[in-house]
């Protein structure tokens, strides 16, 4: 127990970045939403990766975010419109060491500071208790077609706490 882990970093998504993203969302859902979607289901939500020149135009297109360690890409996490996480991925490796915890907090800040109130995410199933623990709220339930598989997972949203706009009346 006596070694320290090492501190994650953040910085922006660059399209060289793509790559190993890629492989990141493979390893996630591969090796982390077993207990919680079969393995037709895991191949068909992973193949959004296959097309990297896609996958990559996705990230580009929103605000993405990278967590590090020891300057090497661990996760990454991105933010749609205003008020929207559209993906949150870790690799397997370094679950449960805060990265998904970082990630998000500097999302909601991001968030927060751009004016949103409140942000939403469809959670899978594996990343619904997450996300409760963040004070976010189940919505609804949705079930959505991936490559012809069925996948389910729930719209869930936080208030920011920020969301008051700085120097307006409380």
């Amino acid at each position: 127990m006596g070694q320290t882990l090492p501190k994650p970093g953040l910085r922006p998504f660059l399209p060289t970045d793509t790559p190993i993203l890629a492989a990141i969302f493979v390893a996630a859902i591969e090796g982390l939403t077993g207990d919680d979607y079969s393995e037709p289901q895991q191949e068909a939500w992973a193949a959004a990766a296959e097309d990297e020149a896609q996958f990559g135009k996705r990230l580009a297109g929103q605000l993405t975010l990278i967590a590090t360690m020891q300057n090497s890409p661990v996760g990454f996490a991105s933010l749609r419109g205003p008020d929207h996480i559209d993906m949150l991925y870790v690799h397997p490796s370094v679950a449960g060491q805060g990265v998904a915890s970082m990630l998000v907090d500097a999302l909601e800040k991001l968030a927060g500071a751009r004016g949103a109130k409140s942000l939403t995410v469809d959670a899978s199933d594996t990343a619904e208790v997450f996300f409760q623990k963040r004070s976010y709220v189940a919505k609804q339930r949705n079930t959505v077609t991936v490559n012809g598989e069925w996948l389910a997972n729930t719209t869930m949203q936080k208030t920011l706490a920020d969301a008051a706009a700085p120097g307006a009346p409380s």
